[in-house]
């Protein structure tokens, strides 16, 4: 079982503030997800051969086809604020 004081460990590393009842939700959830481990590493697995998917993967993306670029004046043509051939967006950096 996990303590509650292993809980407030692993909070404090992901910069988490849990409340008292939260300690003890998490430490009930995070004792849940142990022993559920603890069941897998029980099953028996020799001779499974490692996957990486359980079901074979087909790239459905297109083949990559060299086509003409929009025009400058029709991608300028919706800009909310242009300066000539550009378009001007807020600044982000700070002095």
């Amino acid at each position: 079982m996990i303590s509650r004081e292993d809980v407030a460990h692993v909070a404090r590393l992901a910069r988490l503030a849990l409340e008292p009842d939260e300690l003890e939700r998490m430490r009930a959830q995070l004792d849940g997800i142990l022993a559920y481990i603890d069941q897998l590493r029980a099953v028996d697995v020799a001779g499974v051969e490692p996957t990486s998917h359980a079901v074979p993967l087909v790239n459905v993306m297109r083949e990559d086809a060299v086509v003409a670029p929009f025009p400058q004046e029709a991608m300028l043509a919706n800009a909310p604020d242009r300066v000539g051939e550009l378009f001007r967006v807020p600044r982000i950096i700070e002095d």
